[in-house]
């Protein structure tokens, strides 16, 4: 099953590239197609997974290179089940918001943005890390032609400072897993977690993980490609950056640094919360100074994303599960904040926050929308982005009450730069006759962001599920390491 959710996507991608060039409305229907099979065989998975686990369910193992213990090997747990679910529902509405976006060569588009699903699946289902790196590199490919082609004036500079950051980071990694093979006899993840007696301290392997993965966060001070990718991206390559390829950092940094050197991660942990908290209030305190609504959202996103590191590195389970399920979060407010000022550009073909002003009386259900995503991100109470914040907030208090007060002062300030965001686009005298022409949303944008404001209430009023589908897998993490289980 772990390998039909991985490679539908790629039959998706050859289908389209046979496609003659002149059918693009069957290119884009074909990618929305196959990209929801891939959801609905996500959801058979979901069901059939069992939450009191804390193993690896739906294996898949096979010889590949036997001579260097290379293998083919896939597996789901608590860790990885809402990274594969956040994927599999992000990319149809990435592809279907499209429309509005891309306009040419657009054959290529949809086979890549398909083939980004592909390495992103096998990502965060491949238990074999010889597997995961062959994924890992090939899932930047089709976001540096997605930003390179189809994005904005400055899409070159943007697209190669992506491109180089990440491969930078990736060599450090490769060097790691292959001292990990060789030693270990095997690239089997599984097997190396139950021999890492050997380099459970080890400091340079973790260095050389945990750089390649904060640099995807993107932590503090390694930040500075993001904001360029995402301002240059088009609408739909921003949503699947937030939402789906940041998360890919973040989760190698649980399911390998603290898994593989679980003494090394307490030695790098108040290290680690300090640059996260840096990251708090430095993404906020920039986001607050931007004229460009984009750029905002995109240092927002690395404000929001300092929370799930300080999450991850307060090696606890309140910590963890609240990272986690953060990650969800994160990936449907940032991904549905760029979708609605993806709508506004597509109107206006400026994000000038200058030449807005009382657009909710043109626009009424859009700014209805995006208050509701605005809202999300600030983290109010009975809304997603407030359960994720506080149960993270728990667990660093037990691990660092003073970086945890530094953090709590982001959330004041994320509430500051986000209502004036808003309030500089929709309330107010308008600022340019150019708004005196805007339409409403339309029935194709109200569908695109539909999914996400239901996820907004049902994680925000009721979250426990997704707790305990990851909590025998957290559990058995922090047991099998030696860290606090509060």
């Amino acid at each position: 099953m772990l390998s039909l959710i991985i490679f539908l996507p790629l039959i998706g991608a050859i289908l389209i590239a046979l496609m003659p060039r002149a059918a693009t409305g069957l290119m884009r229907w074909a990618a929305i197609g196959f990209s929801l099979v891939t959801l609905v065989v996500s959801l058979v998975l979901l069901f059939g997974f069992n939450n009191a686990q804390a193993g690896y369910q739906f294996v898949e193992s096979y010889k590949w290179i036997e001579q260097y213990g290379i293998g083919y090997k896939l597996g789901v747990d608590g860790v990885s089940i809402w990274m594969l679910m956040l994927t599999t529902a992000i990319f149809p509405i990435a592809i279907f918001a499209s429309q509005g976006a891309i306009h040419d060569r657009q054959k290529e588009y949809y086979a890549l943005v398909l083939l980004m699903e592909m390495a992103t699946l096998g990502v965060f289902l491949s238990l074999d890390m010889f597997l995961f790196y062959v994924f890992w590199e090939f899932a930047l490919v089709p976001m540096y032609f997605i930003i390179g082609v189809w994005g904005g004036e400055r899409r070159i500079y943007a697209s190669m400072k992506f491109f180089i950051y990440t491969m930078a980071g990736s060599v450090l990694m490769l060097l790691a897993i292959m001292y990990l093979g060789i030693n270990g006899g095997t690239f089997d993840l599984v097997a190396l977690i139950a021999k890492n007696g050997l380099w459970t301290a080890s400091a340079p392997l973790f260095l050389a993980f945990a750089i390649a993965f904060v640099i995807k966060v993107p932590l503090f001070p390694f930040h500075s490609w993001l904001p360029d990718a995402h301002t240059e991206a088009p609408t739909p390559g921003s949503v699947i950056l937030a939402a789906v390829l940041l998360k890919m950092g973040a989760y190698g940094l649980i399911r390998f640094n603290l898994a593989l050197f679980p003494e090394a991660s307490k030695q790098f942990a108040p290290m680690m919360m300090i640059l996260a908290v840096i990251g708090i209030l430095y993404g906020a305190i920039v986001a607050f100074a931007q004229t460009d609504a984009k750029k905002l959202v995109a240092y927002s996103s690395v404000s929001h994303m300092g929370y799930i590191v300080l999450g991850i590195f307060s090696l606890n389970q309140l910590g963890i599960q609240g990272a986690l399920l953060q990650m969800v979060n994160h990936g449907i407010s940032t991904g549905g904040l760029f979708l609605i000022v993806g709508f506004l550009y597509e109107r206006r073909h400026t994000r000038d926050l200058s030449k807005f002003g009382g657009i909710w009386g043109k626009m009424p259900l859009y700014g209805t929308l995006a208050l509701l995503f605005t809202l999300s991100s600030v983290g109010l109470p009975a809304l997603n982005g407030f359960v994720g914040e506080f149960v993270i907030l728990q667990g660093a208090y037990v691990s660092n009450s003073l970086m945890t007060a530094f953090a709590a002062l982001g959330m004041i300030l994320s509430a500051a730069y986000l209502l004036t965001f808003y309030q500089k686009i929709f309330l107010g005298e308008s600022r340019d006759v150019a708004n005196d022409k805007l339409v409403d949303v339309n029935w194709r944008e109200v569908l695109a962001v539909a999914p996400l404001l239901i996820f907004v209430f049902v994680i925000g009023l009721y979250s426990l599920p997704f707790f305990n589908a990851m909590s025998a897998s957290v559990t058995s993490l922090l047991s099998a390491s030696g860290m606090a289980m509060r």
